[in-house]
């Protein structure tokens, strides 16, 4: 009996150490897995602003974008995030410090996009997160933005409307044309003779896209057959916008960005579209074909 104990023995103590050892591995994997501050998590919505630009290249890069910086899951060890901004929607990772009421992230994009880079930034008081990104790509345009970002929840309403106290001018796409005038038009002029100038002249949109609700209301031919081709452009758009799509263009970033209910959360909202709006999206895209715009001048 005595030699089957000694026996046993080495196989008792390798069995206590293996628990032992499993035990302090399960401890540590919950520690570096347990969530904390999940009260930072969700959506940070702001202007994303140019901080350093190259300016021996041409400004393709807007000066100003919204971007949504969405916290997902913050442990010990690491931060993931996700951002949204101008079409692109990167996933982030890295990681968080807090010294007093300041909390302060170091966030990196994938880097396998030539405009991904580093975010750093700091939210104080658990209301406001401030900071810069940095792109790896030091030839770029644009290398530095900064940001003020606020927390706001994003939630489908289908019957917001864009702000009246907007206009709607796209001055992304302007036009040169030539103007005749008359000098009789010029006050104290002693000439009579017409002369011809050029002037940038932009095109704008009607009232329609303030009094159309393109996600409620279903579009009829004669709802759409006077309009623009820039309203039934915004229209289209402002069911996307609602739906929190994020926008590639400037064209139609510079009519959304602005407004306080939109946040960009997804660069693919097509799952999420009604019937209604899948209808009217098809028939404004028809009536798009057409459609024609009026130019005049506008001041910025």
């Amino acid at each position: 009996m005595r030699n089957l104990f000694y026996l046993l023995l080495p196989v008792i103590l390798f069995s206590c150490n293996s628990k032992e050892k499993n035990t302090a591995k399960d401890n540590a994997d919950n520690v570096a897995t347990k969530e904390i501050r999940t009260d930072l998590y969700g959506s940070w919505v702001g202007d994303f602003t140019v901080l350093e630009r190259d300016t021996t290249k041409p400004e393709k890069e807007n000066y100003s974008n919204k971007i949504n910086i969405i916290i997902k899951k913050i442990t010990e060890s690491k931060v993931t995030a996700q951002s949204v901004v101008a079409g692109n929607n990167r996933p982030l990772s890295g990681t968080m410090t807090i010294t007093g009421n300041t909390v302060h992230f170091i966030l990196k994009e994938p880097g396998d996009d030539k405009n991904d880079g580093v975010f750093d930034f700091e939210i104080k008081n658990d209301s406001l997160l401030i900071g810069t990104w940095v792109a790896n790509n030091a030839k770029k345009e644009v290398t530095k933005r900064k940001f003020e970002l606020y927390k706001k929840d994003f939630k489908y309403d289908p019957n917001v409307m864009l702000p009246e106290d907007e206009s709607y001018i796209d001055y992304e796409n302007p036009k040169e044309q030539e103007v005749t005038s008359s000098e009789d038009e010029v006050e104290d002029s002693e000439s009579k003779e017409d002369y011809t100038y050029v002037s940038t002249v932009y095109r704008a949109a009607s009232e329609s896209i303030l009094t159309l609700n393109s996600s409620t209301k279903k579009l009829k031919e004669s709802d759409l057959k006077n309009l623009k081709k820039i309203d039934l452009e915004i229209l289209r758009n402002t069911i996307f916008a609602r739906h929190g799509f994020s926008f590639k263009t400037k064209t139609v970033r510079q009519f959304f960005d602005s407004v306080e209910w939109y946040i960009p959360v997804s660069t693919n909202v097509d799952n999420q579209l009604t019937a209604v709006e899948k209808e009217n999206i098809a028939i404004l895209k028809r009536f798009e074909k057409y459609a024609e715009d009026n130019y005049d001048s506008f001041g910025r």
